[in-house]
């Protein structure tokens, strides 16, 4: 199979999406070729070291390339000051240079963590993301959005700051559970449910292929990065048309604020799919969308296995006043008034920024009662 190649164009910070199987073996000959003379701290955390760390180890060693390595815990939870302030200190204590490279070997924490280390240390190193989930493949990895969590939120602290490169091998997602491969499908069906209905409508067909892996998953990578590259080129910082891409994750950070950001209970793509699907249904109460289209991305998510209501988060949301404060928490409040992805039917999404709080907290209400 031939790996795919996705630019992401942002002028003298451009670079490339490469994605396709064995990516990762093949690592330490790409980086050479590329980064001459630089050398690496690959930062990873114990779960995915177990599975990666020596392949990615024995690809630098073998190319000649110089590197350290930091593996740090798996999980919510390592996106955090402590964690951060670590990072900080294995990168310094390895006395990499400004012209050196980090190496962000993991799934959307790993990614957000070390892209915000690269974004401050020396005032701005070049990382690398090697993402190893789905969801980091089509998301996370790709745009330049980092940071950490707070006591107070989901992602408040960081910076934009853009990879040298993604290498997105589609290999390494066979040894995903279950479970985390249908989180990441969540963002992944979220790229038709934006703006691509015909994407949408072949993802119904041929999800099965994609949870198989070969042509099928490298096409639903590809197509996701490349949707998400042309929205982070003509808005990168989030100005206005890249808010698209957070389609269902106004519910979805408040959901896992509210569950503690327990991966147990629930992972960020479970939040993600209930929260489109929140979104949609809110969309169908304000007369936006069809009760059919409603019901049709809901069918397919939960097709896939997805959860898509509120009673199916173990242990429970609280009520609608807690969701609320959580939601009044997002980077997505501007003066007090509410910024959601709604939409008007199957890939027909649009930013509303100005819902008003007390028509979110009845649908709540009652979404929870339901």
């Amino acid at each position: 199979m031939t790996a795919a190649i996705v630019p992401v164009d942002l002028g003298d910070r451009a670079y490339e999406i490469l994605i396709g199987p064995g990516l990762l073996a093949g690592a330490g000959a790409e980086l050479a070729r590329r980064f001459p003379g630089a050398r690496f701290a690959v930062v990873t955390d114990e779960t995915v070291a177990s599975h990666h760390l020596d392949a990615l180890g024995a690809s630098l060693t073998d190319a000649g390339l110089a590197y350290s390595s930091i593996v740090v815990t798996p999980g919510e939870g390592s996106k955090s000051f402590t964690v951060f302030e670590s990072v900080v200190d294995g990168v310094l204590s390895a006395r990499l240079e400004r012209g050196d490279l980090l190496i962000a070997l993991g799934g959307g924490v790993i990614g957000d963590l070390v892209g915000f280390v690269a974004g401050v240390v020396r005032r701005g190193m070049r990382f690398v993301q090697i993402p190893t989930t789905l969801l980091a493949q089509v998301d996370s990895s790709v745009g330049g959005k980092t940071g950490i969590n707070t006591r107070h939120g989901k992602n408040l602290v960081g910076v934009f700051h853009q990879p040298s490169l993604v290498l997105a091998d589609t290999g390494v997602l066979d040894t995903l559970s279950p479970r985390d491969f249908r989180a990441g499908y969540a963002e992944v069906a979220k790229y038709g449910l934006i703006d691509d209905p015909a994407f949408f409508a072949w993802l119904e067909e041929n999800w099965r292929a994609v949870f198989d892996g070969g042509e099928a998953r490298i096409q639903a990578v590809a197509t996701s990065c490349r949707a998400k590259a042309h929205v982070v080129k003509i808005d990168e910082k989030e100005t206005g048309p890249r808010a698209l891409l957070n389609l269902g994750h106004t519910f979805g950070h408040a959901l896992e604020a509210v569950t503690g950001f327990d991966g147990t209970r629930l992972v960020h793509g479970e939040a993600v799919a209930i929260g489109m699907t929140l979104a949609h249904q809110f969309s169908v109460r304000m007369n936006l969308c069809s009760p059919d289209d409603a019901a049709r991305m809901k069918a397919h998510l939960e097709a896939v296995g997805l959860p898509t209501t509120l009673a199916q988060v173990p242990g429970g949301v609280g009520g609608a006043d807690d969701l609320m404060a959580a939601i009044f928490q997002d980077k997505k409040v501007k003066r007090g008034r509410l910024t959601f992805i709604l939409t008007r039917g199957i890939g027909r999404s649009f930013i509303a920024d100005d819902v008003a709080p007390d028509v979110v907290r009845a649908f709540l209400a009652a979404a929870i009662a339901a």
